[in-house]
């Protein structure tokens, strides 16, 4: 077997027009969107949308298509995908990901600077 100790090719990133960091944390500090099933656990993260709409090749889905979640509802969601993962708990993710987006406290002022 051979290793490799070169570093990773890093991830596309989000250019600043997909980029809202600070509604990333806010969203981190609301309850897991799936709280209700009391099967939460680990600390809360932000689950992109992937579906959202602007994710392209070399591209990520904007932070705006983001919903709070735990690490463990996080996991099972990249474990079964989106699809499967809506239909088990029966919730549209981007539905939900506009609902949060437009709560937001800080939306006016990132729309005013990003478009």
């Amino acid at each position: 077997m051979r290793l490799s100790f070169a570093p990773r090719k890093k991830n596309a990133g989000r250019p600043a027009s997909k980029s809202a960091p600070g509604f990333l944390q806010w969203l981190r500090g609301r309850p897991c969107i799936l709280a209700h099933t009391g099967a939460c656990e680990g600390q809360m993260e932000a689950m992109h949308v992937d579906h959202g709409g602007d994710k392209g090749m070399g591209t990520k889905v904007s932070d705006r298509f983001a919903i709070p979640g735990c690490s463990g509802h996080h996991r099972e969601q990249h474990n079964t995908g989106w699809q499967t993962f809506q239909k088990k708990y029966k919730f549209d993710a981007l539905w939900a990901a506009s609902q949060y987006w437009s709560k937001w406290p800080g939306r006016g002022a990132w729309e005013a600077r990003n478009g």
